[in-house]
């Protein structure tokens, strides 16, 4: 059953006042705060368990390393995924994309080659596609969005050609919440085999992912979105670019033998992952997972969808705010803003009251461009908001209006 009360007593940060009022945090697109047992682990690594991993015979670098390695098959789990091998810790999503990004500049990319994106990534789904075309005379091809804020599907087909070589799609919009449809897209480039990579740092953390029915190439998301800590993320990649996606970087840890004139690398996850890489973060991760999927997907996802349509609903009834994506069926994620006023001032006065969500352009400029905007202010829940919380915030929202007309 559904305790919410149990729920926000993991979590202790929640239990502090800020400015003389109780810590209401909407920002959970940024980071999530982390329960009590995901600090515990990783303070219980550190307690009993720290080594280095993978290239010890004593005991605590076997520990470490199955602790390390259970992490791993946790992750497969939590997106039904068989062999864990497929996925590979980074440090997040960025690092993520990047590692795929330089990857494919060596076997895969052309010069002159394109890139579909879409109008609402995030600026690390932007970047390294953008540097790329750069220096190899490529072009970046952007799906454009309807009047209503949804991608135009039926703009994708056109904007393939021969020389297109990938699309980096997210599949929620951080900024709109809204639910890219992959299924839709996979079906548009079917007869082309074109590589797709998901951005999943918006969606894992809100809804059952199943890579299997998915079937992308690439998929990635972050740690610290999921309860877990920072520094920590995945990159999934399919059996096909597992075997074929060529190494960015190489260290310690990835050989099965080097001489002067040649290497061998190992098979499988670890090949990517020279040095030392963040442990407890991992195992951390792990426990975060776990505590997602005691509560189940599908009961955050119903919860956080009640908290969406509950706020927006709210929202829509004071005149000076203009929604942006209302939709009732998205991540809960609202971005909104106050007629004539600035996001930051918005959002400072908010902080007065002890509310902390984000304001800005959200790392989406072009979106921002689009919607001929200079940020928003954004919400973004997690399993550990209330109602009661929305409440207090829609009451101060009003305050500030008010303060502000």
């Amino acid at each position: 059953m559904f305790d919410i009360t149990k729920i926000r007593e993991q979590f202790p940060i929640l239990n502090q006042k800020i400015n003389s009022h109780s810590l209401i945090y909407f920002d959970n697109g940024a980071t999530t705060q982390k329960p009590l047992r995901v600090i515990d682990r990783i303070s219980e690594y550190y307690k009993r368990s720290n080594s280095n991993i993978h290239r010890g015979v004593h005991s605590l670098s076997r520990l470490a390393t199955e602790q390390f390695e259970e992490a791993r098959k946790q992750v497969a789990r939590n997106f039904h995924v068989t062999n864990e091998q497929q996925f590979i810790f980074t440090s997040g999503t960025t690092d993520s994309i990047n590692i795929v990004a330089q990857g494919l500049a060596k076997n895969h990319f052309k010069k002159g080659d394109e890139i579909i994106i879409s109008t609402y990534e995030h600026h690390s789904n932007i970047l390294p596609w953008q540097l790329w075309t750069e220096e190899n005379g490529g072009r970046l091809k952007i799906i454009p969005l309807l009047s209503d804020q949804t991608l135009d599907y039926d703009a994708i087909e056109n904007l393939i050609s021969d020389k297109t070589k990938l699309i980096a799609i997210a599949h929620v919009s951080n900024t709109l919440g809204l639910i890219t449809d992959i299924t839709r897209i996979k079906r548009i480039t079917a007869k082309h085999d074109i590589p797709i990579l998901v951005d999943g740092a918006q969606s894992a953390p809100h809804m059952t992912i199943d890579l299997q029915k998915l079937n992308v190439d690439f998929f990635v998301c972050s740690a610290h979105k999921m309860y877990g800590p920072t520094g920590v993320g995945i990159l999934y990649l399919s059996e096909k670019w597992l075997e074929k996606l060529p190494l960015s970087k190489t260290g310690g840890g990835t050989i099965k033998t080097v001489t002067f004139e040649k290497t061998e690398y190992v098979k499988g996850a670890i090949k990517f992952e020279p040095g030392t890489p963040n442990i407890s973060g991992v195992i951390g991760f792990g426990e975060a997972l776990q505590f997602m999927n005691e509560i189940s997907m599908q009961t955050i996802s119903n919860y956080e969808h009640e908290l969406l349509q509950y706020t927006q609903n709210l929202l829509k009834q004071i005149p000076e705010v203009v929604i942006y994506g209302a939709f009732e069926h998205k991540a809960g994620v609202i971005s909104f803003n106050v007629k004539g006023q600035h996001p930051f001032d918005v959002g400072t006065l908010l902080d007065k009251y002890g509310i902390a969500v984000r304001t800005g352009h959200h790392c989406t400029q072009p979106l921002m461009q689009h919607l001929d905007i200079q940020g928003t202010v954004r919400i973004s829940f997690a399993v550990y908001n209330t109602k009661e919380e929305i409440d207090f915030f829609i009451d101060k929202l009003n305050k500030v209006i008010s303060m502000l007309s």
